[in-house]
């Protein structure tokens, strides 16, 4: 055989084999996790003490892990605090922490533990993987000691970071990332200088993973989308719901549809927090989901996803912009969500078509109850504006919720329970910005899948009557990203 002969039968020998370890569709999991706290968060304890605590929590992660495997999960996503909890100061958290290298120096801890110092955890996590043959991912703490003379050393001489790490079904470490967005109270962490972009390809599609807070700001989450061309989100969270428009389930399986990526979400469980609500979502609607603030216990979701999902462009103002806007009247109101002030026009009749604006955003909705409920209030909002609360971001959001009662004063309120359900709606609005994300939440706090979809003009609206009683129909949008 001449050698270019032999040269093509060996790329096309290369390529056969490259097909044949790609798949189409996947099994993901996700595990929300009742996490076991330590006694004190504001009392030094040993290492020996703080690696009993995490080995507790492992073993529960073990058992979900385990669980996954035996049902054909390819990947399995754990919550962030998960291995240790929250609330700490900079000098408790430091037992918990451990030294985890760049994923580039190709180590197994399983196979190697002691190669970058004492490491258990993350040899506990890497066996996990390797001895169930799936994708493991989890949320820990990293140190790096730095010199007190660089004047971005913390003065303690150490770097702290907010951690999740990725073991691949062979328990190598193939992914490491530093939440760059920390939330209020997170002081015992550190930010990376600069967002780190973190991906990784698998015979399943290409990954990428950020934490949390992260999700409500560009980098590095949009760009691993926009930039990076991820087909996967992986999300370990600890989040805490805030409604009417940032439950857990109702924002992260809308980020997954405003973005065209699958995004697996696995948050801490702690109903007296309100810590609920874990996912897979895929873009076009959810494949499985939890929300259960009545038991203490942990939930262990999987689902089939598509490898390389499909997503169709939006243009998010392209019908609202040509919607004739009707002069403004005595009908509109000012109240709060979330400490952000809407302007809010009731809906007074069973069925009816209504316009209400903010600054540059004019949100359009048409809709039809099935009954008007004299104990109930509905109305539509817009938002256009600096959210200053809880972090500092533009927002422009048009929303229809139920007001908590029927004081137009309480529309905004925190509310989990409605009575109306809706023949149909559709919302839309005049964004100045691509990034918005569809949402639509049922009574006590369900999503709706199958019940609505997004054409390409930017209309939000039902495919059906809604399955139950509407608490929220809503485009998010978050303005200033840049492309």
């Amino acid at each position: 055989m001449s050698a270019s002969r032999w040269l093509a039968c060996a790329v096309l020998s290369a390529f056969c084999v490259l097909q044949a370890s790609s798949l189409d569709t996947f099994m993901a999991a996700v595990y929300e996790h009742a996490v076991i706290l330590p006694r004190s968060t504001l009392l030094p304890v040993s290492h020996s003490e703080a690696l009993a605590l995490m080995n507790r929590n492992l073993d529960l992660l073990e058992g979900a892990i385990v669980a996954a495997a035996k049902q054909g999960a390819h990947i399995i996503v754990t919550p962030e605090d998960g291995i240790y909890g929250m609330h700490f100061t900079r000098d408790t958290i430091y037992p918990y922490l451990e030294d985890i290298p760049d994923p580039q120096v190709n180590w197994i801890p399983c196979d190697n533990a002691d190669r970058f110092g004492y490491t258990p955890v993350q040899e506990r996590l890497s066996c996990l993987a390797k001895n169930n043959s799936i994708y493991v991912v989890a949320n820990m703490g990293d140190k790096k000691l730095c010199n007190t003379s660089d004047p971005q050393c913390p003065p303690d001489g150490r770097f702290q970071y907010n951690t999740d790490v990725v073991f691949d079904s062979l328990g190598k470490l193939v992914a490491r990332y530093h939440k760059q967005n920390l939330f209020m109270g997170e002081e015992q962490f550190n930010a990376p200088v600069e967002p780190e972009f973190v991906t990784f390809n698998t015979p399943f599609g290409k990954f990428g993973i950020f934490t949390c807070f992260d999700v409500l700001f560009h980098d590095p989450a949009v760009s691993l989308v926009t930039k990076f061309q991820v087909d996967t989100i992986l999300f370990p969270t600890a989040w805490m719901d805030v409604l009417p428009h940032l439950a857990a389930i109702e924002f992260h399986s809308a980020w997954a549809m405003g973005m065209g990526v699958n995004f697996l979400a696995a948050n801490i469980h702690n109903p007296l927090r309100r810590m609920t609500g874990s996912g897979i979502y895929a873009p076009d609607s959810p494949r499985a989901f939890h929300y259960d603030r009545k038991t203490d216990k942990g939930k262990l979701l999987l689902a089939q996803l598509e490898s390389h999902p499909r997503h169709s462009a939006v243009n998010w103002t392209a019908y609202a912009s040509s919607v004739d806007t009707p002069a403004t009247g005595n009908q509109e109101f000012q109240s709060v969500a979330f400490f952000d002030e809407f302007t809010f026009v009731e809906l007074k009749g069973i069925t009816g078509n209504y316009t209400v604006c903010q600054n540059d955003l004019c949100c359009h909705l048409s809709y039809r109850m099935t009954e008007k409920r004299s104990d109930e209030v509905y109305a539509l909002g817009a938002f256009d504006g600096l959210h200053t609360v809880e972090g500092q971001y533009h927002l422009q959001i048009c929303t229809l919720l139920k007001c908590k009662t029927t004081s137009l004063h309480t529309c905004g309120s925190s509310v989990d329970t409605a009575s109306t359900t809706f023949e149909m709606f559709s919302l839309s609005g005049t964004f100045g910005t691509q990034y918005v994300f569809p949402e639509v939440l049922l009574s006590e706090v369900k999503l709706a899948p199958g019940e609505f979809q997004v054409s390409s003009d930017g209309r939000l609206f039902s495919l059906k009557p809604t399955s139950g009683p509407v608490l929220t129909v809503t485009l998010f949008g978050r303005q200033g990203f840049s492309m």
